[in-house]
């Protein structure tokens, strides 16, 4: 699952970055308003976290912007203007969650956390695939009752598998969602890293359909 931050200020723009990937989430970074909105509108994301005063274009213009051109990803505004007529303008420009500063990191981890899990499509952080089992707060993954020993890339990519089950993946959504804007994207490394995954969750429990991609689903009992 993929993340932008858009904060001008280093410090905490950082922080936030340092949080969500120990949550298991690939992040990217924009540093004032013109880039987050380049980057937001080239590039899929599962969730933004979006700051308000930010320099070239601010949050409030890169948020209309986004949502005049459909983009729906989910955007918690992070802001130092905490009045509720500030939230209530935020909220109705098209952001999901506001949280003012100064916050606590891991109440905003926790709202990233929900806001991907419903923008998915799920009430809860333990999302369940036949015997597969993903404890979205606690980064674990269990087959049965068994932990899964997962890298952070296993992880990330049995995420996004469990965040839509019995979809037909391509690599390309794939790729574009485990990985950071600025890392190597190698489509081929997906095929690699789907049969890591095979080989601790189960030879059943993703399917290949060539072509198209890969489908996590129920019927995983080998």
């Amino acid at each position: 699952m993929r993340i932008l931050v858009v904060e001008d200020d280093p410090d905490i723009a950082r922080q936030v970055e340092a949080a969500l990937r120990d949550a298991g989430f690939a992040v990217d970074l924009a540093f004032d308003g013109e880039e987050g909105h380049f980057l937001g509108d080239t590039e899929p994301y599962d969730a933004v976290v979006l700051d308000l005063g930010l320099p070239e274009m601010g949050g409030l213009r890169v948020l209309e912007q986004w949502r005049r051109d459909g983009k729906d990803m989910p955007v918690l505004i992070l802001s130092a203007r905490d009045t509720w007529r500030e939230k209530v303008t935020g909220l109705r420009t098209g952001a999901d969650d506001y949280l003012a500063k100064p916050f606590e990191i891991e109440e905003l981890t926790a709202r990233i956390e929900a806001l991907v899990r419903r923008g998915a499509g799920h009430g809860t952080p333990i999302l369940e695939c036949g015997a597969i089992r993903l404890d979205t707060t606690r980064q674990k993954a269990f087959l049965g009752n068994t932990p899964l020993s997962l890298t952070s890339m296993e992880y990330r990519l049995l995420s996004y598998f469990m965040h839509h089950p019995e979809t037909v993946l391509s690599k390309t959504e794939l790729t574009e969602h485990i990985y950071e804007y600025d890392a190597d994207r190698d489509s081929n490394i997906i095929e690699v890293m789907v049969n890591r995954l095979r080989n601790k969750v189960g030879a059943n429990a993703i399917r290949t359909y060539r072509g198209r991609g890969y489908q996590m689903t129920a019927n995983n009992d080998d």
